[in-house]
């Protein structure tokens, strides 16, 4: 009999080589999974759009967002994904699927995202001409600056982007892609920025 594992182990596990990558010298380029996180998806039923941003505020203290953006709290964040519809992103179970099944109660239908996307973090100085090439988003700050973000496709890859706060002045761009395309993207991210020489890590830290 075959033995079998039920370690939870994620998409990018034999792709992901932590350490350089690419061009010698100081990188151009942070590339960090993130792993071990919340995701749930909140989409409105029909004709309970304003039940559920009120059920969301409640929750929140914010406003989840009705165009293309982020925001934030202390302990979670609300990404926008599409026409009455967003994401949650957390850690420690706070707001995980159990957690918000009974705040949107009626006003809309969730589903548990959190294993079925990989979350990575592309930062650095060349992090922005490193996505240009993947992605048809404008991505210069006056148009798509902090918070900002768009429910997109990357070498033909469905991706939901979106813009962090800065890091020592450098822009932080974060990518949501579901697992079972994460390590052909992963590889493809790798050749457009080997050219500006890339710094690989995972963390359990949500940037």
């Amino acid at each position: 009999m075959a033995d079998f594992s039920w370690d939870v182990r994620s998409p990018l596990d034999r792709a992901l080589v932590a350490g350089a990558y690419g061009a010698q010298g100081d990188a151009g380029v942070s590339l960090t999974e993130i792993r071990n996180f919340d995701l749930v998806q909140v989409m409105a039923r029909r004709g309970k759009a304003g039940e559920m941003a009120k059920a969301a505020k409640a929750r929140f203290g914010i406003a989840a967002p009705e165009t293309r953006k982020a925001v934030g709290t202390s302990d979670a964040t609300l990404i926008w994904s599409g026409p009455d519809q967003f994401l949650v992103l957390s850690k420690g179970g706070k707001h995980g699927i159990d957690a918000l099944a009974p705040v949107f109660t009626g006003s809309a239908s969730l589903s548990d995202q959190s294993h079925a996307r990989v979350l990575i973090s592309v930062s650095g100085e060349k992090a922005r001409a490193m996505l240009a090439k993947v992605s048809s988003i404008d991505l210069h700050p006056d148009v798509f600056g902090v918070g900002a973000a768009a429910a997109t496709s990357m070498d033909h890859t469905s991706v939901t982007l979106w813009r962090n706060n800065d890091r020592d002045g450098q822009a932080v761009f974060n990518l949501l892609v579901f697992g079972t395309f994460a390590e052909s993207l992963w590889h493809t991210i790798l050749d457009s920025a080997a050219e500006y020489g890339v710094t690989i890590s995972h963390s359990e830290e949500l940037a």
